[in-house]
Formats: C-alpha cells, structure tokens, sequence
C-alpha cells in the first residue's frame, strides 16, 4: 500500500492555462489602421581621420634579446598616445609602453597589427 492509487486522478483542463489576451486577438480587425513614422537615422559625427601613416618593426637591440613591436610615425597627441596603445594592448592581448612618440609593444606584433592600425584609419602602414 506504499503506491498512490490513480483512480481520483482530476481531469485535466481544456486550455493549458488562462489567457487574459486570447480576447484580444478577434479584436484586431476593429482597431485604427497606424501610420508608419519614417525612423530618423542618428546625426552621424565625422569620424576624425587617423593618421596618415604608420610604420610598424620589429627590434631587438637593447631590451636583452626580447622581441618587440615598434610603431613609429602616428604623429598623435600625447594623450591620444595612451589612448591607442591601450587599445591596441587590449586587442593583441600584450604589453606596451610609449617612448617618446612611439608605441612599443611586447613580443612580434607583424603580423597581426597592420590590420588592427587600419581599422582604427590609418590610411598607410608599412612593415619593416
């Protein structure tokens, strides 16, 4: 007798549960016809062009043997600098610091960072 018996089992409802919005849908017919606002498109702002151009090497010299990327070039404000190398360190996943005007990233960045210099307007990279 450790088994439930079904034989008072309840029946079970005709709908699955109660839609307050089931009375709705024979109403559409009766609603206004809207009319179709034009979307606006956002005012776009110019996008400021990047530099011209960038060089883009590898050195070795004086850093014990260490590889790095060197980004010569941008001719970029100070603090548009910082800007882009931390951009650039967050997308190549490295390392990096601004000496003087140029951007030094870690390890061999050749072939990967062209690319990504483009995207951010630079109209001419060269790698050397």
């Amino acid at each position: 007798m450790g088994k439930r018996d079904n034989k008072d089992a309840p029946a079970a409802p005709p709908a699955p549960f109660h839609n307050p919005f089931a009375a709705l849908a024979a109403k559409r017919e009766e609603l206004p016809v809207g009319t179709v606002a034009p979307v606006a498109a956002p005012p776009s702002k110019s996008e400021p062009k990047g530099p011209a151009r960038a060089v883009v090497r590898m050195e070795r010299k004086g850093r014990g043997g260490k590889e790095v990327t060197v980004v010569e070039h941008l001719e970029l404000p100070a603090p548009q600098r910082e800007v882009w190398l931390k951009a650039l360190k967050n997308s190549l996943g490295c390392g990096g610091v601004v000496e003087d005007d140029t951007l030094v990233l870690q390890g061999d960045q050749r072939e990967r960072l062209p690319a990504l210099l483009e995207a951010r307007g630079v109209r001419k990279v060269t790698v050397g």
